[in-house]
């Protein structure tokens, strides 16, 4: 028998890339000796699959699946597909109830659905650089009326905290929902988080329950960090992050993943 297959399942933005949208040269070379040690590197992420790709290719990953739109959208990288993926895992929700609950309770909101594999339809614009891929202007109807695997919502000039409690006040039911570090709040499909997609990816891979690890930053990081046999925190965390961890490494700014990533190699 070879040696028992190990997988270690990464959040982007905050965790493997800094809060400018860097990525270090260490954390590259991290990532890449895990993955040449054998180790199934997957990453997890509540971006849409075109804000993905590239930070997959600058990693220089080229096999192996990816988690994307906080657990909605899983991929297996296909360098023989155009994109260069293939989807494997979709789950979409009626959006529809959510929407005119937060239209109604936060008006002036930007909202945001996800468009499969290629941008997103929006009833705003969002801020510059928040969104990848392409982004078209329509109306809430239209919004309203499309099965979604992600919706955002966004108050740009809110304060985190404000944003929290008007989200609470809303009660959304029938769907699973994190807010970022910023007045950002994800919806996907009920049940549905990081952790849910990474579960079927490691039945799929044959690994162990023992032998999964787990880096991320942010609340939609939450259930991946319970998930895992070792669940690490950024230092970069917020306390309820910290706190569901097993473990806290230093902040990306400091490379803390690549901490994590060199105690896996032999």
């Amino acid at each position: 028998m070879g040696p028992r297959a190990r997988m270690v399942c990464l959040d982007i933005d905050g965790t493997t890339i800094n809060h400018a949208g860097v990525m270090s040269p260490a954390v590259r070379q991290a990532v890449q000796d895990v993955a040449a040690a054998g180790v199934h590197v997957v990453m997890a992420t509540g971006r849409a699959c075109v804000a993905t790709m590239p930070i997959i290719r600058e990693l220089g990953i080229e096999a192996g699946r990816a988690v994307c739109s906080n657990g909605a959208v899983t991929l297996r990288l296909d360098p023989r597909k155009k994109k260069g993926y293939r989807f494997t895992e979709v789950v979409t929700f009626d959006p529809g109830p959510s929407l005119r609950l937060l239209r109604d309770k936060m008006p002036g909101a930007l909202a945001a659905v996800e468009e499969l594999g290629k941008g997103f339809k929006v009833n705003a614009p969002f801020p510059t650089g928040e969104l990848d891929g392409e982004i078209r202007v329509v109306g809430w109807e239209e919004l309203i009326d499309t099965p979604a695997t992600r919706v955002t919502l966004r108050q740009p000039d809110a304060p985190v905290e404000d944003f929290l409690e008007r989200v609470h006040a809303v009660g959304l039911h029938g769907v699973s929902y994190a807010v970022g570090f910023s007045a950002w709040l994800d919806i996907a499909p009920e049940g549905v988080s990081k952790a849910s997609a990474l579960e079927l990816v490691r039945r799929k891979l044959g690994v162990d329950p023992s032998d999964t690890v787990a880096v991320g930053d942010q609340r939609n990081d939450l259930e991946m960090l319970a998930w895992a046999a070792r669940g690490v925190a950024m230092g970069n965390a917020p306390d309820e992050v910290k706190e569901v961890a097993d473990e806290v490494t230093g902040h990306v700014d400091d490379d803390g993943l690549v901490t994590v990533l060199e105690s896996l190699l032999p």
